[in-house]
């Protein structure tokens, strides 16, 4: 058995309701200086938990700038504004909680943020760390991964570290009933794509199997019906804990081609992390299917399709099922609709290949060949 570690919170409280227990939670770390990045969308929370939390805390603040997924400049404007805090709070879907994990992690350190791309190359961190997540998708956090886009390069570029993973986490389901139906949507499509790549990874561990398999389960089961009736707080719990399955999987096992072929998309187009996951997971799923049709036909059946007369095929079928969660969704999965002509493939495919820390993963060798032919399938006619 490969050996592998699992880096989790210290303190991991889920459960509707338990933004409550957040509060006492960084109550008792007072008095000292606590700083909430989040959202415009959660600046009235961030309020809410910032008035409670004035009368124990000598400062409260709060930073509700990050409207977007980061860019290497917002991310040293949030920087700025933190200085002086000893205790981060990250609040709000993955880009607030991937920028908070690194400005408590760099807020007192000599070290660059472009310094930090790739793994393990963080040397520390020195403050108090709380992410509380409001949407059910990234697994931010619970990871020690966050995403900055460099916009020089157009391309995201991540920095992965035990020290990005927080203090204390607390998943509170109920925070996610005001999501839309299209973030609910992107989002979760982003948590089962993180569930998928980790169980079809070619370096799957059966530890992480477990996560994986009822990560996906869960998103079967529950997405479509947060989409469509999105103050269902039953499915809205089991796509948080989909989220947090998918968070765990991504420091022992991590994603694979999807995430490196979707990196191009939201690097030069802008199109939302989930979004672009959601657009290429049927199409990589696919192809991979080739490599290892049992795993593969595994995540059909846990999804919820219909066993065929051999793997390959039950794996083609959980490609189809893909396909049409994202239609039930309301996915447009014609990168057209997108504003992306099919003349930028060749540009997106060499660029997907430059995300090598993430296709080393890929249970199938991919080649820039291939990444044009998936990516030109993302396309209803070229």
């Amino acid at each position: 058995m490969r050996t592998i570690t699992l880096l989790q919170p210290r303190r991991l409280t889920i459960g509707s309701g338990c933004l409550q227990e957040c509060e006492s939670y960084l109550e008792a770390l007072a008095p000292q200086h606590l700083h909430i990045i989040t959202s415009p969308s959660q600046s009235s929370v961030a309020s809410q938990l910032a008035a409670k939390l004035a009368r124990a805390n000598g400062i409260v603040s709060i930073d509700d700038s990050i409207a977007s997924e980061p860019t290497i400049q917002m991310f040293a404007s949030a920087l700025t504004r933190a200085q002086g805090a000893t205790c981060i709070v990250g609040l709000g879907g993955g880009s607030p909680l991937d920028v908070a994990k690194l400005v408590a992690a760099l807020l007192r350190s000599d070290q660059n943020v472009e310094d930090c791309f790739g793994i393990g190359l963080l040397r520390g961190r020195t403050c108090h760390l709380v992410c509380v997540p409001t949407t059910s998708g990234t697994g931010s956090e619970v990871s020690p991964n966050a995403i900055l886009l460099d916009e020089a390069a157009k391309l995201k570029k991540g920095v992965v570290s035990p020290h990005l993973v927080p203090d204390a986490t607390f998943i509170d389901p109920s925070l996610t009933l005001t999501m839309s139906p299209a973030v609910t949507a992107s989002t979760g499509l982003d948590a089962l794509t993180h569930c998928i790549e980790a169980y079809t990874n070619k370096f799957a561990h059966p530890v992480i199997d477990v996560y994986a398999t009822q990560g996906i389960i869960l998103c079967g089961r529950h997405l479509v019906r947060a989409v469509t009736h999105p103050e269902d707080l039953t499915a809205r719990e089991g796509m948080s804990l989909a989220s947090f399955y998918g968070g765990l999987c991504l420091g022992p096992v991590n994603t694979a081609a999807v995430h490196a072929l979707a990196y191009p998309l939201g690097g030069e187009f802008h199109l939302a992390h989930g979004l672009s996951n959601a657009i290429l997971l049927p199409h990589v799923f696919r192809f991979n299917a080739e490599a290892s049709p049992v795993r593969h036909a595994a995540v059909a059946l846990a999804l919820g399709a219909k066993p065929a007369d051999s793997y390959l095929e039950t794996a083609y079928a959980g490609a189809d099922k893909l396909q049409q969660m994202a239609t039930s969704c309301g996915i447009t999965s014609d990168l057209r609709q997108h504003g992306i002509s099919p003349s930028a493939i060749p540009n997106m495919a060499r660029s997907a290949m430059t995300v090598t820390r993430l296709l080393k993963n890929n249970p199938r060798e991919i080649t820039e060949a291939d990444c044009i032919d998936i990516y030109a399938r993302c396309f209803d006619s070229i």
